[in-house]
């Protein structure tokens, strides 16, 4: 999925079930100097138990997936 803005494209690199797992892939992929951005997929009642996307940069979405992937089969 693609997200167009000023910079350019973004594109979502992983679907978090709750805000919190977010949050986690948005510090682990900041840390490796990746932007990103999230986006909530549910109502605002749903609050932090909604799903959020995990968006990054078109140009960034195969490192990001890698380090992802990576972190993610260590737990």
């Amino acid at each position: 999925m693609l997200l167009e803005d000023a910079g350019g494209a973004w594109v979502v690199v992983r679907v978090a079930s709750t805000l919190a797992l977010a949050e986690m892939m948005q510090e682990i992929l900041t840390n490796e100097g990746i932007l990103v951005m999230l986006r909530s997929l549910g109502p605002p009642q749903m609050g932090a138990a909604a799903p959020v996307e995990v968006l990054v940069p078109r140009a960034e979405a195969e490192d990001a997936q890698e380090v992802l992937d990576e972190v993610l089969s260590e737990t």
